[in-house]
């Protein structure tokens, strides 16, 4: 009998592909909470310890865009969509979202389950680290990348894992320019050029959160037809 790992979350509102999915889930041994609409799968997320979602987009009650951004503001465990929506749009507006995947139907349940086992991979690893604190300081920034806080000019903004990932490659390298296909596989783990553009999206995010475009960046410059770079000041203790 099969040791049960970690639990995971399905919101999918086919009664038959969330059947499917979950089945497959099992076999590996992974344990499985099933909702079959947003408000539902919220619901269970909060009152649960799931370490990864599985989420349609078109959901009853809630969509699954809303669905990503709700969690996102509470956790970082891993997301991955699954949806019939093939568009770009979608993909781009889910991985803005805080998306970590996207997978499109009709799928293999075996791809499925790898992509699982993928993403959990990589987040056991980033919850397992426990080293001594490693703090980046510049001039209004003070990033700890050990307990994962920014504050800029005495404020704590909040960053969901792959935004604070690309805020913390491009920091701890201040002034060297960085491709995207060199972010993407820093942050994600992946080659895969026909994703690149979803770091786009995520280094538009950060610059938000840290209040400033591209225009006049006070952290984070675009080297055009390259990539970016960091361009904080590092803060000089007196």
């Amino acid at each position: 009998m099969k040791q049960m790992r970690e639990q995971i979350l399905v919101i999918e509102d086919d009664i038959e592909i969330s059947n499917i999915i979950r089945d497959y889930l099992k076999r590996e041994g992974y344990g499985v909470i099933v909702a079959h609409d947003g408000e539902a799968g919220l619901n269970h997320f909060h009152e649960s310890s799931s370490m990864l979602v599985l989420v349609d987009l078109m959901l009853p009650k809630i969509d699954g865009f809303e669905v990503c951004r709700q969690i996102r503001t509470k956790s970082d465990v891993p997301i991955v969509v699954v949806s019939a929506r093939q568009g770009d749009i979608d993909k781009i507006h889910s991985l803005g979202l805080g998306a970590d995947d996207y997978i499109t139907k009709p799928f293999s349940p075996l791809e499925l389950v790898a992509r699982v086992k993928s993403q959990l991979r990589r987040y056991n690893r980033y919850i397992g680290k426990q080293t001594e604190d490693e703090v980046l300081t510049f001039d209004g920034l003070h990033i700890n990348l050990n307990q994962r806080t920014v504050e800029k000019d005495g404020a704590r903004l909040t960053f969901t894992m792959k935004e604070f990932a690309l805020l913390c490659v491009l920091a701890r390298s201040p002034g060297q320019v960085f491709s995207k296909e060199q972010l993407y596989y820093q942050v994600w783990k992946q080659d895969d050029a026909d994703d690149i553009r979803t770091v786009t999206v995520h280094i538009k995010n950060v610059r938000r959160k840290l209040g400033e475009g591209s225009r006049h960046p006070r952290f984070i410059d675009t080297v055009w037809g390259i990539g970016y770079k960091f361009i904080g000041q590092k803060h000089e203790n007196t």
